[in-house]
């Protein structure tokens, strides 16, 4: 093991100091593609910790409300220059992420440098957020302001940490909120290394960072009663359980909860080697562990063979292995809770029947086969419906491809789903697309493309049914972690 690679363990950050849980424990993070490596030692945050947290958040908010949005939104913006200018730093985490997440090193710059860019845009918001509403008489004059709630928890999952905390973290402070901030025990350590450095940039309390079993901590963060606001992203079954913890002190919630997201590609679509790439990078990228991703793919029935031919060329392109390898384009699937839903859907495809073909290059067959978390892209062709992977989310490298005939028929395919959180559309008819789009039961729906490559982060994000409540990104990711407060008089009297 080279020295960049030694074992490191992170603490919880609160009331702005670094410091090991209140009763020192630990707990182990491991390579998921050599599941016996230790990569390293993350503080297991006690209720305790949560407390402490909360309370020094809670005891920071007068001061940091009473900073003009402005001045908050300026601090942002010297943040985001922080945060890029020691390349050497930003090469190191990384390389940890990558090391205890397995996501390519390619992604994981990407997770590294994208989190600035959403404090940017989350500081010009707050320019824009300075301005009040006017509303002028008769019969009165209104203002309407906008104020923070107080102590915000956000809560991340291991997937994507650092650019999902970015459509929550920046847009929570340059409002006025202070924060506690729980990571995803899976991918703990260098998401906690960037907080600290975020943390140590605000008043001491503005910015908590805690680390540790949810199941631990989880309800006496959201349940707390000096917690203003929750902001979580993750399961169903784990949005239920903060939806009832944050119900108890009528806590305001945002929950995205993934999605089981369906493409459309139309008959008139302009198939070619890029369109491929894209559909391929929308349902594989990240090893299909990203909760925008294409997870079931429906084609009219005129252009599914071509379909089939050109994504299947594109799966075997894929080169599975370590995601420290530069010829790498998929690493192993994050934990083995996971591994064991994506792998125990394809089995249950090829038991039933269905036609499976698992894709790609492996150059290093031992470490393939060693135990880590691996499976190459699996595609299900002509998959019957009633297939775990067609009903629920696989959120992995595998993928069902369908037939429709017509635009109705594929309309109600698409919103055959207790999700929805995401869908696309793929046709050159500009007015085709968003006419069935308007049909679509999806938060978000991309034309002619999916998934992280194809979202305008100004747009609001969330989704419907199971795929959560409430919005973040774009404005009115912000406007969430403010209450609206008019102030009104006689006409003429204010404005």
């Amino acid at each position: 093991m080279s020295n960049i690679d030694q074992i490191i363990t992170t603490e919880i950050y609160v009331g702005g100091e670094s410091r090991p849980a209140s009763d020192k424990a630990v707990y182990d993070i491991f390579n998921p593609a050599r599941p016996t490596e230790l990569v390293g030692h993350a503080a297991a945050a006690t209720e305790k910790d949560v407390d402490d947290a909360v309370r020094s958040a809670h005891g920071a908010f007068p001061a940091w409300a009473a900073i003009g949005l402005r001045e908050r939104a300026q601090m942002l913006r010297e943040v985001a220059d922080k945060l890029g200018s020691d390349e050497e730093d930003i090469k190191y985490r990384s390389r940890l992420f990558t090391r205890e997440h397995g996501k390519i090193a390619r992604e994981t710059l990407m997770e590294m440098t994208r989190l600035a860019d959403r404090f940017r845009q989350a500081a010009d918001y707050g320019d824009r957020m300075a301005v009040d509403e006017e509303i002028k008489g008769p019969p009165f004059d209104t203002i309407v302001t906008r104020q923070p709630r107080g102590v915000a928890a956000l809560i991340v999952p291991w997937n994507w940490p650092l650019s999902i905390l970015g459509a929550k973290l920046p847009q929570a402070l340059v409002t006025g909120n202070t924060v506690v901030v729980k990571i995803s025990e899976f991918s703990a350590l260098a998401p906690a290394l960037t907080l600290h450095k975020i943390a140590a940039m605000f008043p001491p309390g503005v910015v908590n960072v805690l680390t540790g079993d949810g199941v631990q901590i989880g309800d006496p963060l959201t349940g707390h009663p000096l917690v203003s606001n929750v902001n979580f992203t993750g399961s169903v079954r784990v949005g239920r359980l903060v939806m009832k913890s944050a119900a108890e002190n009528i806590t305001p919630v945002t929950l995205e909860l993934g999605g089981n997201d369906a493409a459309l590609v139309l008959a008139d679509a302009e198939l070619n080697d890029e369109a491929f790439n894209k559909m391929y990078w929308g349902a594989f990228g990240s090893s299909g562990q990203i909760c925008m991703a294409m997870k079931r793919l429906y084609v009219h029935e005129s252009r599914y063979d071509e379909v089939v031919d050109g994504v299947t060329t594109a799966c075997e392109r894929a080169v599975v292995g370590d995601g420290l390898l530069p010829e790498t384009t998929m690493g192993p699937v994050n934990n083995s809770r996971q591994f064991k839903v994506v792998t125990d859907m394809i089995a249950e495809a090829r038991a039933k029947g269905a036609d499976v073909k698992e894709c790609g290059q492996v150059p290093d067959e031992a470490l393939y086969n060693g135990g880590g978390y691996f499976q190459k892209p699996a595609l299900v062709y002509d998959a019957d419906p009633g297939l775990s992977i067609v009903k629920d989310e696989q959120f992995g490298p595998a993928l069902p491809i369908m037939k429709f005939r017509t635009e109705d028929e594929a309309i109600v395919l698409a919103n055959d789903s207790e999700y929805g959180l995401c869908s696309s559309i793929w046709t050159p008819d500009a007015e085709r697309a968003v006419r069935l789009a308007r049909r679509i039961e999806a938060g978000y729906t991309y034309l002619n493309g999916h998934g992280p490559m194809a979202q305008d982060g100004r747009g609001p994000f969330g989704g419907f049914k199971l795929s959560g409540v409430g919005r973040n990104m774009g404005y009115d990711g912000v406007l969430a972690f403010a209450e609206p407060h008019s102030i009104s008089g006689p006409a003429g009297f204010l404005l």
